[in-house]
């Protein structure tokens, strides 16, 4: 994409970091090259550098530690849900669920999937479906959308060999590193299926937790959504 010459250098240079930030030259977790560094590189004064770096720090591109440099920022959702479900074995002891894959199909993307990810009407698209168990008791059902596109290898994945955390395997497989997300949550009355999945009694209370994924280009990687019973269902906030 050009760069727009209207913007202020400082701001041209972010959209330029944030490139190489977008197709891995600088991967998840490694330091970018000093101020200083960027400065020479791009013939540009120092506090130039520093403007579109604090830029990108603050959209959560790009973290800086003391003494140590600066860095791509890797998020981490791996608690997310911890936030919102109490997620516990039989002796109240904290788990993170296992998963169980039930479906997993390519097929053409309806209309409000193509919308939301962003791709054309019609597009294939991975459609999966799974649980979220702890001791083998279903916690949440989560339906997940990917664009076949950018995920074809992971299509083409054994189900057994996916594990119960896909953003690792995104990575992996299909070099897709989600950067960033936008979760929304409402409730609704389970429906008869997220019912039966969720082995809990019609017309029971859900929490749906809308995740979705972005990646350092900004592009939409993952819209999932996510049910559990509003019994188990807990929002804790800190306000200062």
């Amino acid at each position: 994409m050009p760069l727009d010459s209207r913007l202020p250098r400082y701001h041209q240079l972010r959209d330029e970091l944030l490139a190489l930030i977008a197709t891995r030259h600088w991967r998840p977790g490694e330091a970018i090259p000093t101020e200083q560094e960027l400065a020479r590189s791009y013939s540009v004064a120092v506090g130039t550098v520093r403007k579109a770096v604090d830029l990108l720090v603050a959209e959560g591109m790009l973290e800086r530690f003391q003494g140590r440099g600066t860095f791509v920022r890797r998020a981490s959702f791996d608690g997310s849900l911890f936030r919102f479900f109490r997620f516990q074995s039989l002796t109240g002891e904290r788990r993170i669920p296992q998963s169980r894959i039930l479906k997993r199909d390519v097929i053409e993307a309806p209309s409000a999937v193509s919308t939301i990810l962003q791709i054309a009407p019609n597009a294939s698209v991975i459609r999966m479906s799974r649980l979220r168990m702890i001791e083998d008791n279903p916690v949440l059902a989560e339906e997940i959308w990917l664009p076949a596109d950018r995920f074809a290898a992971f299509a083409q994945m054994e189900i057994e060999d996916i594990g119960d955390l896909l953003y690792p395997v995104y990575e992996a497989q299909c070099n897709e590193v989600v950067a960033s997300a936008t979760e929304t949550l409402t409730v609704e009355t389970v429906s008869p299926m997220h019912a039966r999945m969720l082995r809990i009694a019609p017309a029971t209370p859900v929490v749906i937790i809308e995740r979705l994924a972005f990646g350092y280009d900004r592009r939409p990687l993952e819209w999932r959504r996510s049910r559990g019973p509003a019994s188990e269902f807990i929002y804790q906030a800190e306000i200062r």
